[in-house]
């Protein structure tokens, strides 16, 4: 699929069909994210890979009964890993770089889904401290992105975007 045609056609996908993501698919998936750019070419970012129902539905309670995520055959979990980048690039490797190479893995990641067939919806509300504890993460992995992966259940409209003069500010 070209790639302009995967920006325009992604939404966010709440529902989810009964059916598995086969393994061939989610394996490109993950090469995506591997792919993704990073500060210093650290990958300040760890990628849980979470497939078995328990697992799924502690973490749709722990995004605030968010419930379609425990449909989603696939949860992937994008952590941050801090001291990955504090090395080079110390206090701004922590609170900012990390951060963004996990956002820009899981944004591949989302991306690789679409122009595969699937459905994924960027959540970003949950506690922290319980989806560490369904993760089983005792470091300082910071949890920045659940991504539920799936075949879509729904077909939404497409959302209203802001007029390009409105957002970009030409200097």
């Amino acid at each position: 699929m070209d790639f302009f045609d995967v920006v325009r056609i992604r939404r966010s996908i709440r529902a989810y069909a009964a059916r598995p993501v086969e393994r061939d698919k989610l394996q490109r998936i993950l090469e995506a994210a591997n792919a993704a750019p990073s500060a210093g070419n650290l990958q300040a970012y760890e990628i849980f890979l979470v497939t078995k129902e328990p697992h799924r539905k502690a973490l749709a309670a722990a995004a605030v009964a968010q419930d379609f995520i425990a449909a989603a055959p696939v949860v992937l979990v994008f952590c941050a890993h801090p001291a990955r980048s504090e090395w080079r690039y110390g206090r701004r490797g922590v609170e900012l770089y990390c951060i963004q190479d996990a956002t820009i893995a899981c944004t591949f990641a989302m991306l690789a889904a679409t122009a595969l067939g699937l459905a994924t919806c960027w959540v970003g509300a949950f506690r922290d401290d319980e989806v560490r504890r369904v993760l089983g993460i005792t470091g300082k992995l910071i949890p920045v992105a659940i991504l539920p992966v799936g075949y879509p259940g729904e077909k939404p409209d497409p959302s209203r975007r802001r007029k390009l003069p409105e957002l970009v500010h030409e200097l």
